[in-house]
């Protein structure tokens, strides 16, 4: 996957552009211009972990970089400036990759439970090269309301390396409570604060005799 830029001076990005700088080992900042539609159909393909070539226009230099930060306009969410950081390759990069999750919980829709998320992203280190762009998680395996999905039942490249112990939840169903259950605590809650009130009440009374 590749992007085409050319150098600037200036802040101001021409038509259909958007600003940009390259940094990273060995790298002086760059200052530099892709095109717009170019960067979000590479983006869309590429995300955040995948390595993408940066090639001149008139094919002079070009870098390998990941896409390190992407500063969007608050009113109208367009995108405009990208940080692109160029890593070494024969180095290790920590990095969040995203989960997706895949699939249907049997036990949301045979149970009517409710799907919970641990975690939407997890922290891990590999070479550039080796990024994975997300790491899948299977939904499927969530039969009953006692199965979990962890850490170690992602399928994993041997090559990257995960800050997270295996046995970490990453999802799991539980059963939605019922009217009930929501109020039984409550009313549970105000009859122990009665009990604690009239014993202190008691406590004064027998003081004051």
């Amino acid at each position: 996957m590749k992007i085409s830029y050319k150098t600037r001076e200036g802040n101001k990005s021409s038509d259909g552009s958007v600003l940009g700088v390259v940094y990273g080992p060995g790298v002086e900042n760059i200052k530099l211009e892709v095109d717009l539609k170019d960067f979000v159909r590479v983006y869309d393909e590429a995300g955040e972990n995948s390595l993408i070539s940066l090639e001149a226009s008139d094919d002079s230099k070009k870098f390998l970089v990941l896409i390190q930060d992407i500063q969007k306009d608050p009113i109208s969410g367009e995108v405009i400036h990208i940080d692109f950081y160029q890593p070494k390759l024969d180095s290790k990069v920590d990095v969040s990759i995203p989960l997706e999750f895949i699939g249907l919980a049997p036990a949301i829709k045979e149970l009517g439970g409710t799907l919970v998320k641990n975690f939407l992203e997890i922290e891990v280190k590999a070479l550039p090269q080796k990024l994975p762009k997300s790491i899948e998680v299977d939904l499927g395996k969530l039969v009953t309301f006692d199965d979990v999905i962890v850490i170690g039942d992602l399928k994993i490249p041997d090559e990257v390396e995960v800050f997270k112990e295996l046995d970490e939840i990453i999802a799991l169903v539980t059963p939605i409570e019922t009217e009930e259950e929501t109020t039984k605590p409550i009313e549970e809650d105000v009859e122990a604060v009665t009990k604690v009130e009239k014993k202190e009440k008691e406590k004064v009374e027998d003081e004051t005799k």
